[in-house]
């Protein structure tokens, strides 16, 4: 059972506690983020199980690397670079089988109604036809990351995201009109 001092204790403080062994500060620092995480993968991969299967890498990754954590980064931009370096992977795997499983149909389980929508599926098709790097820096960014944790979690010069970020906006402009 989380307590109340753990919920009210920083990412960071969390991830120190879990590196001695608390359990509870890992299950409070994965309640705060699996969705703000899963929404990032999903906006970048929108097939459930692939995005499932990601987020569970990230946070196997989470726990594989607590004993080497240190709190020089923010634990939310740690976290979402692990993930971005799993997404990286699957790309990388993807483009090297030559399939695109990404576009493959879900299967059909429930309505989206935001799929109803045209904008939102032109936006959402447009963003899934953004270059890797732009995407992620779009994605992260409505995520609510800055420019500097986007080239942290990127590896990146923040020029390079800032011009990433234009670029995808222009993209975006030109795919969807002035609607954005």
């Amino acid at each position: 059972m989380l307590t109340l001092i753990n919920r009210l204790k920083s990412d960071e403080a969390l991830m120190l506690a879990y590196q001695r062994g608390d359990t509870a500060a890992f299950d409070c620092l994965y309640r705060r983020h699996k969705d703000g995480l899963f929404a990032f993968l999903y906006r970048s991969c929108s097939r459930h199980a692939i995005v499932e299967e990601l987020a569970q890498d990230a946070w196997v990754g989470v726990i594989n690397s607590a004993p080497t954590y240190k709190t020089e980064a923010r634990f939310r931009t740690w976290l979402y670079q692990i993930a971005h370096n799993r997404l990286v992977d699957f790309w990388r795997r993807r483009d090297n089988q030559h399939t695109d499983l990404e576009n493959a149909p879900e299967p059909a389980t429930a309505i989206n109604p935001a799929a109803t929508d045209e904008l939102a599926r032109q936006l959402m098709n447009a963003i899934g036809q953004l270059p890797n790097e732009q995407r992620d820096a779009l994605l992260l960014q409505e995520q609510g990351f800055s420019q500097r944790e986007i080239a942290d979690i990127t590896r990146c010069a923040e020029e390079t995201v800032k011009s990433r970020l234009r670029y995808a906006r222009k993209q975006l402009r030109q795919q969807v009109g002035d609607e954005l």
